[in-house]
């Protein structure tokens, strides 16, 4: 019984090094800094027209499902 514990405790070790060490030796350096005060993007009308689209294409939709 001992012997089937300890062959249990090596594999779970031994398949606990293979899963975490591949993540700890291909770690990437830390990102760099971010600026202090980050630009905004403006949003233009191009997204209030596919927002515009998207509910009409809705309104279409319950309508000819109401038919």
């Amino acid at each position: 019984m001992k012997k089937y514990l300890l062959i249990a405790l090596l594999l779970t070790i031994l398949l606990g090094t293979i899963l975490i060490l591949p993540d700890v030796a291909a770690s990437q350096p830390a990102p760099p800094p971010m600026p202090d005060k980050p630009t905004q993007t403006p949003i233009d009308g191009g997204l209030a027209l596919l927002a515009a689209a998207g509910g009409g294409y809705a309104i279409k939709k319950l309508r000819d499902k109401k038919k």
